[in-house]
């Protein structure tokens, strides 16, 4: 189908820089997808369906605060907290879709149009393993070119070979022919580990999905195997191990103001 939405295909890449090196790098795809196109998806295709069961499906359960068919309401107070106009807003989304009914998104991240086309905000939603889920919420000012940089401190307890005393830094090239995005998690002491995807577009057609489903079949439960795959190996190398600490409400969001300045918001699922 013509449109904005999109399948990438590409890679993962993780790059741990300390306390012991450790590397990943996995074959991936991830859908774009424009939010004001998903009831056509859903009505034209066979094999993507949206908040219902098909081979690939979106949800807006899986995101935002939690509950159905609120996302788009959701983004919108996210938009106003962060003072930036919701009017004729458009948001594409990169995430990995549900296969067969299952996914984990470690970070889905929402790329946020102004009526004029412009890139108003980022949002960037982070999900561990414990069903918890906080966004950071960036505005974009001044963005020229084609790459956006942008920070925020680490507000969620994600990995436990990771301690919390941590910044990211991302470093976007936004969807296009291709996608780039890339985390830098940083604390006192400087680089701790660099994460990366990187993909290239691809139609978002029946024909499309299917061709991908069996070039990665089951590829979101292999996300989460790999995951704990790779913590294994990490505790086997000897990294210290950071304990889990539940967070304050399953689902919150922080709104950076500026590169230097976070207000976290706390919203109970």
């Amino acid at each position: 189908m013509s449109g904005v939405s999109a399948i990438y295909v590409g890679r993962v890449m993780h790059a741990r820089h300390r306390p012991r090196r450790h590397a990943l790098n996995y074959r991936v795809f991830s859908l774009l997808l424009d939010l004001d196109e998903l009831p056509e998806l859903d009505n034209g295709m066979r094999f993507f369906g949206y908040n219902r069961w098909a081979v690939f499906s979106f949800w807006d359960k899986d995101h935002g605060n939690g509950r159905p068919r609120e996302l788009r309401n959701w983004i919108h107070q996210q938009l106003l907290a962060a003072e930036i106009a919701i009017e004729d807003i458009t948001v594409r989304i990169v995430c990995y879709p549900r296969i067969l009914g299952y996914v984990f998104n470690p970070l889905t991240v929402y790329f946020c149009h102004g009526p004029d086309g412009a890139l108003r905000a980022i949002l960037y939603e982070v999900c561990n393993t414990f069903r918890e889920r906080h966004t950071y919420v960036i505005p974009v000012k001044g963005h020229e070119g084609e790459t956006i940089r942008q920070s925020c401190v680490k507000e969620l307890y994600v990995s436990p070979f990771v301690p919390m005393g941590c910044r990211y830094n991302f470093r976007i090239e936004p969807p296009g022919d291709r996608v780039l995005i890339g985390i830098q998690e940083t604390d006192a002491e400087g680089l701790l580990l660099v994460a990366t995807f990187s993909g290239s577009r691809r139609e978002l057609s029946d024909r499309r999905l299917l061709r991908t489903f069996i070039q990665y079949p089951l590829m979101t439960l292999k996300v989460m195997a790999g995951i704990h795959w790779e913590a294994f190996r990490l505790w086997a190398k000897g990294n210290p191990v950071y304990r889990h600490r539940p967070a304050r409400d399953p689902v919150s969001t922080t709104i950076v103001a500026t590169q230097t300045s976070e207000v976290p918001q706390h919203e109970p699922s």
